[in-house]
């Protein structure tokens, strides 16, 4: 069974930073796309960022082109997203998603996605 864990949500003041971090248990393939959604209340889930470390493969969303970074750690089998400049639209719960296969624009869809974390709350403050 995969299980995908993520820490680091909070509260914080718009402008700030953040770092999610999502761990993965020893079934997680490193071989697999990991990354992140994100849904807001009253609102579908939205892609956010992914990361393929075999291609060197990274997406992200426009929404957050520039303010995100996101990093994979293949030998602690974790994926971590660094928010900068954070805005009060940001604010939503952030789930940690793992693909084995998708690919091309199938990777910013949900159903691309076989494996979801529990999701962390994230609050941005005005």
């Amino acid at each position: 069974q995969v299980q995908l864990v993520e820490s680091g949500g909070g509260v914080v003041q718009t402008g700030t930073s953040l770092t999610l971090s999502c761990a993965g248990n020893r079934n997680t393939r490193r071989s697999w796309r990991l990354g992140w959604f994100r849904q807001a209340p009253g609102k579908e889930r939205e892609f956010v960022a992914s990361i393929l470390w075999t291609v060197d493969s990274i997406y992200y969303a426009d929404s957050v082109t520039g303010r995100f970074t996101i990093s994979r750690e293949n030998d602690r089998n974790t994926v971590s997203l660094r928010m900068n400049a954070l805005k009060p639209e940001d604010t939503a719960v952030y789930y940690c998603v793992a693909s084995r296969d998708c690919s091309g624009r199938g990777c910013l869809s949900a159903d691309g996605y076989g494996y979801w974390g529990q999701g962390t709350q994230v609050t941005v403050s005005s």
